[in-house]
């Protein structure tokens, strides 16, 4: 029990919900994921986000692919979606 949420949740064999693979070469995928979610992070920071309630995660597909997750409260994402709507310029949230 003293070690329950440092893995949150996942057991030793078990990567983003789904067992590890023997060879796949999760670390590389991960630490391109981080990279890039750190990128991300301090995008948001620099628009005035705050971390605490909208943060980019690091993880790894099954394949070892990495994966970046975006989490916050609806408040801060629905913020984002303003932010992006208004750079993307018709600010009706349709997709070009």
């Amino acid at each position: 029990m003293e070690d329950e949420g440092l893995a949150d949740g996942l057991g030793p064999l078990e990567a983003d919900g789904g067992p590890w693979v023997p060879g796949v070469d999760y670390l590389s995928g991960w630490r391109e994921a981080r990279a890039t979610a750190d990128r991300l992070n301090q995008a948001l920071l620099a628009a005035g986000f705050e971390l605490s309630e909208l943060r980019a995660s690091a993880t790894t597909a099954g394949d070892g692919r990495g994966v970046v997750r975006l989490a916050g409260w609806p408040t801060a994402a629905e913020r984002l979606a303003c932010c992006l709507e208004r750079a993307h310029g018709d600010g009706d949230g349709a997709a070009a």
